[in-house]
């Protein structure tokens, strides 16, 4: 019975990640060009995709902890996903750079706010029917969702209907995702429930080492992976892709995102940590695809810069389950993710900085960062073991 209620609880909480992918996902699809548009530079665009991560990632430690020291864990999930929703469609209102700024970065805030609760409720289910099925089958319909937003964008835009419509069309999915979470409360009140038995405990007041120097892994895959902000913009400067395409190319790395979580996410159950070495492998190749090929080879590099995120939203909160204790769940994610975020904030800036000097030195930073991870994840995969 518990099994069942797992699973239910992750499928439903999918859905609402479905629409809130389509709707945040098909923005930041044309957030780069529409920066753009309103007079942005490369270094603007990637600040405002860095800090916008910082943010988002940075404030994690806060919400994370907040929920757990009150327990009201659904609170904090609905004030995130409001903020989160309702900044999309009123970029549709924007008529300056910085006015759209703060709205991207107020996005970012509200994911923010719900991020580390989400995992933490979802985590209780992933130990009744594994933390890489219940991790990977939440990404699969995350990018799923993120797959068809920039789709519906695109078409939007072939239609000629502008940025701006775009934007205020994902007011619809933007409503459906709040109208299922509400669903998903009154079936689910307390989804800690759902935990098949007592995590490992860990000393009070400290996290295992592992937990650390997973940290360090995912900071140089977080500074390492490009902003689709500043990609988009490349595309569009660089004329490789049409103004048009350019969501459809994010919505081609957000389907092979959906399908390499499933995939990942089963083979970690199956054979453990090691896994998320060669998927990183793979996505460290995006880099001299994208912004050094033609339309051909920037798609391809976009299909490994899919495999990378499908990872990073699979494979390392799975790892994580296994050395976090449930009751410190919340705000050890969280703790995760603002480092992870500060990671790709600097990350970001760094690569606007050296965009508009040599792109050559934006691919190798990147390639040479996120190779550098995986040694690190090894021996935190060992560390583990170990523990």
């Amino acid at each position: 019975m518990k099994i069942r209620s797992a699973f239910g609880f992750v499928l439903i909480i999918g859905i609402v990640n479905f629409f809130a992918d389509l709707t945040y996902e098909g923005a930041r699809g044309i957030v780069g060009p529409f920066l753009g548009s309103l007079g942005a530079s490369a270094a603007v665009v990637g600040f405002v995709g860095g800090f916008g991560e910082l943010i988002g990632y940075g404030l994690r430690s806060v919400s994370g902890y907040f929920a757990d020291k009150t327990h009201k864990y659904w609170l904090f999930t609905f004030a995130g996903y409001a903020i989160n929703m309702l900044a999309v469609p009123a970029l549709a209102l924007a008529g300056q750079w910085p006015v759209a700024a703060v709205l991207v970065v107020a996005e970012r805030t509200g994911r923010a706010i719900r991020k580390p609760v989400v995992e933490a409720m979802l985590s209780h289910a992933g130990r009744s029917i594994g933390a890489g099925w219940v991790f990977g089958l939440n990404e699969a319909l995350d990018q799923a969702g993120a797959t068809i937003g920039p789709l519906l964008v695109a078409l939007i835009l072939f239609l000629k209907g502008g940025y701006r419509t775009g934007f205020g069309v994902l007011l619809v999915p933007a409503v459906l995702c709040l109208g299922i979470l509400v669903v998903a409360r009154l079936l689910h009140p307390r989804p800690q429930d759902l935990e098949k038995q007592p995590a490992h405990l860990l000393e009070p007041g400290r996290l295992a080492r592992s937990f650390w120097i997973y940290l360090g892994a995912g900071a140089l895959i977080a500074a390492g992976i490009a902003d689709f902000a500043l990609i988009g913009f490349h595309f569009q400067k660089a004329s490789i892709v049409s103004p048009n395409l350019i969501p459809v190319f994010y919505a081609v790395a957000m389907a092979t995102s959906a399908l390499a979580s499933l995939l990942f996410g089963h083979l970690f159950d199956k054979f453990g940590g090691n896994i998320a070495l060669l998927a990183f492998f793979i996505s460290a190749a995006f880099a001299p695809f994208v912004f050094l090929g033609s339309s051909f080879f920037a798609l391809l590099g976009m299909i490994f810069w899919g495999i990378g995120m499908g990872a990073q939203g699979s494979l390392l909160q799975a790892m994580l389950t296994g050395v976090i204790p449930a009751e410190k769940r919340s705000t050890a994610f969280g703790l995760f993710d603002t480092g992870y975020g500060i990671a790709w904030f600097l990350g970001s800036v760094a690569m606007g900085l050296l965009y508009d000097k040599s792109i050559l030195a934006v691919v190798i930073v990147s390639v040479l960062l996120q190779l550098s991870a995986l040694p690190v994840l090894f021996v935190a995969n060992k560390s583990r073991q170990v523990s």
